[in-house]
C-alpha cells in the first residue's frame, strides 16, 4: 500500500494532480477540499495517499489531511458506495461537516452531495453511526451544534423556513437554551431579519 507520497506538484486538472516523487510523476485523485488547497505547480507537496486495487486499474487517491483519509476509508467499507463516491462526499462536505451530519443524523445536509440520494444518505447515516469516532470529531467539536439547536432546526424547517433561514436564526442563539426558548427565541429573530 502506498501510504504516503512527498514530492513537487507538476499539474494540477481538477479532481487529479500529478506529483512527482523521485523521477516518478503518480496521478492522485483528491477531493475538492484539498484540491483548493494545494500549493503552486512546482512546489513541494505531501499527500496521505490511500491506493484503490481493481481488476482494471489501480486507482491513487490523495488527502490533505489524516482525519480526511481516515473518514474516506470508513467511506469505502459502507456497502454500495465506491472510491468516487466517497470522493465526491468529501468533495461535497468537509470531515467536520459529515462528522457532524451523521452524530445529527441529518440526512439532508448528505443528499445535497451530487451523486448521493435519500437512501445512500441513510445508509451513511445508519453504518457511519458509531464509526466515525472522535479522532475525527475533534476538528468538529468546535463547531458542532448544541444537541437542542438540532430540535430548534427541525422545527424552524417544519414551521417553513428554508435551511439558509433557519441556520441564520440558531447562530443567533446564546448557547444551552432549551428547545422551546431556542424555538421562540430564533422565531422572533426571524420576525425582526
Amino acid at each position: 500500500m502506498i501510504g504516503r507520497l512527498s514530492g513537487v506538484l507538476l499539474e494540477k486538472a481538477p479532481p487529479q494532480v500529478t506529483l512527482e516523487v523521485q523521477g516518478v510523476g503518480y496521478e492522485v485523485d483528491v477531493p475538492m477540499s484539498t484540491f483548493y488547497n494545494l500549493p503552486n505547480v512546482g512546489e513541494r507537496l505531501t499527500l496521505y495517499t490511500h491506493l484503490v486495487v481493481r481488476e482494471d486499474a489501480h486507482l491513487l487517491f490523495g488527502f490533505a489531511s489524516e482525519p480526511e483519509r481516515k473518514a474516506f476509508r470508513q467511506l469505502l467499507k459502507i456497502t454500495g458506495v465506491g472510491a468516487r463516491t466517497a470522493l465526491s462526499l468529501l468533495s461535497g462536505m468537509s470531515v467536520a461537516d459529515l462528522v457532524q451530519a451523521v452524530a445529527t443524523q441529518e440526512a439532508g445536509r448528505l443528499t445535497k452531495v451530487p451523486g448521493i440520494g435519500k437512501k445512500t444518505a441513510e445508509r451513511l447515516l445508519l453504518e457511519l453511526k458509531d464509526k466515525l469516532g472522535a479522532e475525527l470529531a475533534t476538528g468538529a467539536a468546535v463547531n458542532r451544534a448544541a444537541p437542542a439547536s438540532g430540535d430548534v432546526l427541525n422545527a424552524l424547517l417544519a414551521l417553513g423556513y428554508n435551511e439558509k433561514e433557519a441556520r441564520y436564526a440558531l447562530k443567533q442563539l446564546p448557547e444551552g437554551l432549551s428547545v422551546s426558548d431556542g424555538i421562540r427565541r430564533a422565531l422572533k429573530s426571524l420576525a425582526r431579519g
